[in-house]
């Protein structure tokens, strides 16, 4: 079908839209026919003509207003793309709209949520009018869940087909936190209870794989050489996206479990993050202390350029079956702005221009583009290395 635009930003004027729009401009081919959306057409104005001074011979995007309460603009921009980028969020409020139009309308979708319960309702509700239309609706294409998704992948690329695999990964980061961010964390911390029965409506329509076997180890395990220091259970979005992949795709083999941890130098530090995260859990379920916790960084801000330049991540792997381990090492930039813009990006653009196999409805980065999505993410800052093998 002709479309309009090949790739349309929805929520340009945020934060991590005008980060997005800024990496677009820069790195996408000069034909790519995009646009810009969001709700002031002024304040769109002004991000464009921000990304007019990166390169003034670079056709500039059009201009999209749409908003989220008006559901004919929201599926009027869904039906003029080839791909949609949203960074409109909390995506538990704001986020269903445009995943509902884009579904019918069988355009492309990639957000940069990290919220478990939003993506297990889009499964439920629109998953099948995907599948039917063609789209390809790919959740958490940022830190949330591209080094862990596609991190696992490689790894398990690095070990011997048809035979059981085990794979864990060890995350390290310097960054820090939007106003979106811990909107987002707090909204899905005060819904515990929604949050376990999206999770259980999910598993009862989506069923198991046939023949194989596919978990999540939550195990835990004290101490690791890989990321040199101590480590505690990552109860986040990321080792869920990781056994979705591994049951969709048959080279994860016939058994398959991931382990998924936050690693410290100190055992100090994890300590203190374990008790931290406990803390916020605790303040979100009290509604006094949950608006104290969100006044402490309002929607729309960020870090500054200084820490953004200073930021990083890195994702130590250990995969191990078939007499064979392997060490890999999926590293980038400031993780949650800086690399999850890149990650964004490319993700929408490799939708938009890589030949890909055939894949619809709610799917993962895996799923939908895999190595080549690897392949494009140096452009981004986001290594993939494998470090060490042993055995056969």
């Amino acid at each position: 079908m002709e479309r309009g635009h090949d790739i349309v930003l929805f929520g340009a004027t945020g934060y991590t839209g005008a980060l997005t729009a800024e990496y677009l401009a820069t790195n996408a081919p000069r034909e790519l026919r995009w646009a810009l959306a969001g709700r002031n057409r002024d304040k769109l104005e002004s991000v464009r003509a921000e990304l007019a001074e990166i390169d003034p011979d670079r056709p500039l995007p059009e201009l999209l207003v749409a908003d989220v309460n008006d559901p004919s603009s929201i599926r009027e921009l869904a039906a003029s793309a080839r791909v949609v980028i949203t960074t409109v969020g909390p995506y538990s409020e704001y986020g269903e709209p445009l995943v509902a139009a884009c579904a019918a309308e069988g355009t492309d979708y990639v957000d940069l949520t990290g919220e478990p319960a939003f993506v297990d309702r889009m499964y439920v509700k629109h998953h099948a009018t995907a599948v039917r239309t063609g789209a390809r609706l790919v959740h958490a294409c940022g830190f949330d869940s591209i080094p862990h998704d596609l991190g696992a992948l490689f790894t398990v690329g690095q070990l011997p087909e048809g035979v059981p695999l085990h794979v864990e990964g060890f995350v390290r980061v310097q960054g820090n936190v939007s106003g979106g961010t811990l909107h987002s964390a707090v909204g899905a911390f005060a819904d515990p209870a929604g949050m376990l029965a999206a999770a259980r409506e999910r598993r009862e329509l989506e069923g198991r794989p046939e023949g194989r076997r596919v978990r999540v180890d939550s195990r835990g395990r004290p101490r690791t050489r890989l990321a040199r220091g101590w480590t505690a259970p990552l109860p986040t979005l990321d080792p869920q996206v990781v056994v979705r992949s591994a049951a969709a795709l048959e080279r994860y083999g016939p058994d398959f479990s991931y382990g998924h941890y936050a690693a410290f130098r100190r055992l100090t530090s994890a300590v203190g993050a374990v008790g931290g995260m406990a803390g916020v859990m605790a303040a979100a379920q009290v509604p006094s202390l949950r608006d104290r916790l969100l006044s402490l960084r309002p929607q729309g801000e960020g870090p500054t350029e200084e820490q953004l330049a200073n930021g990083w991540f890195t994702v130590h792997f250990a995969g191990s079956g078939g007499g064979r381990r392997v060490h890999t090492l999926v590293s980038g930039g400031e993780p949650g702005y800086a690399a999850t813009s890149g990650m964004l990006a490319e993700s929408a653009l490799c939708l938009w221009q890589d030949d890909l196999p055939p894949a619809s409805g709610q799917v993962t980065t895996a799923v939908a583009m895999g190595e080549a999505l690897i392949r494009r993410l140096p452009r981004a800052g986001v290594d993939f290395e494998v470090l060490r093998t042993f055995g056969d």
